[in-house]
């Protein structure tokens, strides 16, 4: 059985900067996961979602060496920021948001363990649902899709979306609000029906 590493992640950041380089090891392989995911989720391109996460951990390794980490009780927070900040300047230097497609990608963004035990044909119709989602979600504008994703998918609270994003919790609010509203629109317009989940 595997242990349990129950040190925090300032704990851990404390140690690194104290020249324990395992500590960083440490932090990496405990949100390495989320982290990928997120970058994941809103590139849809894995080869330039390893390069981003890689530039990640770069710029962290570098922030705490100049001791620019506030411990603040979020260090996945302060991370999760960096990366949103070079997709943004990924985003500005292509100026091509649009033609990225999650056709790049081999991992199934949206596959679930909960679907293992449907009928055949209960998977085709999740399949298709998450196909669906994927481009609704798609098609929505960048702010409202970020919130989605980092709501739905990274599992943060409206607070933690609000200090990642830099904008308040009522904005994040109404990005979520017109996310809603305009997928809503899409479904009606394309005349689908996402039932059977």
């Amino acid at each position: 059985m595997e242990k349990v590493d129950r040190t925090s992640d300032n704990t851990l950041v404390e140690l690194f900067m104290h020249g324990d380089h395992s500590a960083l090891e440490r932090l990496i392989a405990r949100h390495k996961n989320r982290i990928y995911t997120y970058i994941l989720l809103i590139v849809r391109n894995q080869h330039l979602a390893e390069d981003i996460f890689q530039d990640t951990f770069v710029k962290v390794i570098r922030s705490l060496r100049l001791g620019n980490y506030v411990e603040n009780g979020r260090f996945i927070s302060w991370v999760l920021r960096i990366a949103h900040n070079l997709i943004i300047d990924h985003y500005r230097k292509e100026r091509n948001m649009n033609l990225l497609s999650n056709d790049d990608t081999e991992i199934d963004l949206f596959n679930s363990a909960k679907f293992s035990d449907k009928t055949i044909e209960q998977l085709m119709v999740s399949d298709q649902i998450s196909k669906e989602v994927k481009m609704l979600i798609r098609e929505l504008p960048f702010e409202q899709k970020q919130v989605v994703i980092l709501r739905h998918y990274v599992g943060l609270s409206f607070k933690e979306i609000s200090d990642q994003t830099g904008v308040s919790i009522n904005t994040s609010l109404g990005r979520m609000r017109y996310a809603l509203i305009n997928m809503r629109k899409l479904i009606e317009e394309k005349n689908l029906s996402l039932t059977g989940i």
